[in-house]
């Protein structure tokens, strides 16, 4: 079938595609901000062409910047897995989506731009009452933690879950699917800052693991340990979140963040790290009647998959059970301010990036807060 050209788009500030480009590995200054004319478009076969409006910063673009995410193509390479928008153009063959159509966008990379061709399929079509800015929010974490919990974990009615990065996009995520079972405890590990905004999204024992050791909070409150736990830390936590477990419980690992210890990789960290992931064995866990899981979004190809799970998300978000959490929105000529944010893990909720340009209004208002 013969493409579809879509005309470049009409006004000034319109006419340029900006983009977030990974330049190569190392610190934040490998990210960024590229600016050119925009050309005409020819889509092919299940195509649309997408104006993003918001897009969402994950901890796996920190791990691509300094080159330890796998999915990501090599640099030089847009990076960006989720956004929300509006579709301009479609292909002719495209018959379930149609330009105006407002869309969230879950992809492998490329999102971090203005103007983006996507697959038809890897769109889903937004309830009217979501936000752009909620839309972004929600793919990546929500799909994540949904697909562990209910797919993986097998959540169940009076389930106790310990939920590390309790204040993150993917932990407030599971912390609201885990409350739309009855009678769920979630622990969450956080910095005491985050406790009281934790508390009040659901996590029923805040813990602070930068001055308690939460395996010894938790058992103080369930001597017997969780049912599940929710790992992306990796490493020395995998195993401590392992002992917690009780019989028949179920360890889900989704994360090495214990592995990204500055801007540039450490080959010293990663080292230890996978070191301890490695001491647990097939004939341990037969021995304490455990479950380990993993669970890597970007290795799941199966679109059914995914776009299932979004639309029983979406419905969810409909009645009211789960609504993203927007810690703070950045610029595209933020985004080593916005990366830095999540990196310091100072951030309660997800960090999103907007590709619109920054406003002198803005710019003038940033300087008098500094």
């Amino acid at each position: 079938m013969s493409g579809v050209e879509a005309p470049a788009a009409a006004g000034a500030a319109e006419d340029k595609v900006r983009s977030l480009v990974l330049t190569g590995y190392g610190g934040y200054d490998k990210v960024k901000l590229q600016v050119k004319p925009q050309n005409k478009v020819q889509l092919k076969s299940g195509e649309v062409l997408l104006r993003v409006k918001a897009c969402g910063l994950n901890f796996a673009e920190l791990m691509g910047r300094q080159g330890l995410y796998d999915p990501l193509p090599a640099p030089p390479v847009t990076m960006g897995m989720e956004g929300a928008g509006v579709i301009e153009a479609v292909a002719d063959d495209v018959k379930d989506r149609k330009v105006g159509d407002r869309v969230i966008a879950l992809v492998r990379s490329g999102l971090w731009q203005n103007l983006v061709v996507v697959p038809a399929v890897r769109t889903t079509v937004m309830p009217d009452e979501m936000s752009f800015e909620e839309g972004a929010a929600l793919p990546i974490s929500y799909v994540t933690a949904y697909l562990m919990l209910f797919e993986m974990a097998n959540l169940k009615p009076g389930n106790s879950v310990l939920v590390h990065m309790a204040a993150g996009g993917v932990g407030i995520a599971a912390t609201q699917l885990c409350h739309t079972v009855p009678d769920v405890i979630v622990f969450g590990t956080a910095s005491s800052s985050k406790h009281e905004t934790i508390a009040r999204g659901g996590v029923t024992h805040p813990i602070d693991y930068r001055t308690r050791d939460y395996a010894d909070e938790i058992r103080k409150i369930s001597p017997k340990g969780v049912d599940i736990v929710l790992d992306p830390l990796g490493g020395a936590d995998t195993q401590k979140s392992f002992n917690l477990l009780k019989p028949l419980g179920s360890l889900i690992v989704f994360g090495a963040a214990n592995g990204v210890t500055g801007q540039k990789r450490n080959l010293m960290a990663l080292a230890k790290l996978w070191y301890n992931q490695m001491s647990l064995t097939a004939l341990k866990l037969m021995q304490t009647n455990k479950t380990i899981g993993g669970f890597h979004l970007g290795y799941i190809t199966d679109d059914d998959i995914i776009n299932r799970t979004l639309v029983e998300l979406l419905e969810f978000y409909k009645q009211g059970k789960i609504k993203p959490c927007i810690d703070s929105c950045y610029h595209f000529e933020e985004v080593t301010d916005a990366m830095k944010r999540m990196h310091e893990r100072q951030n309660i909720g997800k960090v999103l990036l907007l590709p619109s340009p920054k406003r002198e209004e803005e710019r003038q208002w940033s300087k008098a807060k500094a």
